[in-house]
């Protein structure tokens, strides 16, 4: 996703779970599977923005496979850059399961 009336309208419409390091926006869609990554400038100058969405875009690819079909933004928030990888893997979970976004596993 790159333009920002998809960002605005994913804003208004879909839902969203809060952690300490990262907010994410979720809308289901069927057959597409779409994210964004943002980080606004209080995470810092261009270099710690970048790797703030690097990390998230790693553990977005790490659980891609895992997850419904639908729109997803991922917004990192300020205490992104001080954050243990496993404290953020921990909160990137967290937001997935508060929305729900793990497919139903089909095995029983």
């Amino acid at each position: 996703m790159k333009l920002h009336r998809e960002f605005q309208y994913i804003y208004r419409k879909g839902k969203d779970a809060h952690t300490s390091s990262v907010v994410l926006f979720f809308l289901p869609a069927a057959n597409t599977k779409k994210v964004g990554f943002t980080a606004t400038k209080k995470i810092g100058n261009a270099v710690q923005r970048n790797r703030a969405k690097r990390r998230l875009r790693a553990l977005f690819i790490t659980y891609a496979s895992a997850l419904q079909e639908g729109t997803y933004i991922f917004v990192a928030k300020q205490a992104i850059n001080e954050t243990t990888h496993e404290k953020l893997t921990s909160d990137f979970k967290k937001v997935l399961n508060r929305l729900q976004t793990f497919k139903k596993s089909s095995d029983g």
